[in-house]
């Protein structure tokens, strides 16, 4: 970016020190359209739909991160709720709730299917939901993640799952096989 007479300058104050970081979050459909604004060198972490379901941003993504040590911030760990293993045909939310567009019938249905094959991949003693952050936090690009928390006992359960005790190779190669590469018609 360059200002209007003195050259190169960088987006949100960088260079002028009024900004220590500057982060981009992009789509959940398309995480390889941020790889030129990543090439500017101007950004600093980028915020990313990532889970069991959701891997592709492994292809192209994280490995440009790595590459330019870019932290990677993961959300919808719990794929909208369906990754916490409680949903079911019959689940509805508040009138207004995104999940509403987001889990029409067809889709539901689809998730429900594959949330059960999901189960059999389960460690003994553990839950969906620490399965599922477990896979997030062993990624090496990943920094963070950003999972929804409404009661206190999701809030402790989630926090025992950044213990850094990683899965087996058994479990993430398994995981792998769960990458559900999808297009959601959301009217």
């Amino acid at each position: 970016m360059y200002g209007p007479m003195n050259g190169p300058k960088t987006i949100g104050g960088k260079e002028e020190g009024l900004t220590r970081a500057i982060g981009i979050s992009i789509n959940r459909w398309q995480p390889a359209n941020v790889l030129k604004a990543l090439a500017t060198g101007l950004i600093d972490s980028v915020q990313v739909v990532y889970n069991i379901f959701d891997q592709a941003p492994e292809d192209e993504l994280f490995p440009e991160c790595q590459r330019r040590n870019i932290a990677v911030i993961a959300r919808v760990p719990f794929d909208e709720g369906s990754l916490t293993d409680t949903l079911t045909a019959g689940t509805t939310w508040p009138a207004g709730d995104f999940r509403n567009i987001y889990f029409q019938p067809e889709n539901l249905r689809n998730t429900l299917e594959r949330v059960a094959g999901l189960r059999p991949a389960l460690p003994k003693g553990m839950t969906m939901p620490e399965l599922a952050l477990r896979h997030i936090l062993q990624h090496p690009a990943v920094a963070t993640v950003i999972p929804g928390m409404r009661k206190l006992k999701n809030v402790e359960a989630n926090l025992r799952a950044s213990d850094g005790q990683q899965l087996t190779d058994g479990v993430m190669s398994e995981l792998r096989r769960h990458r559900w590469d999808r297009w959601i018609d959301i009217p």
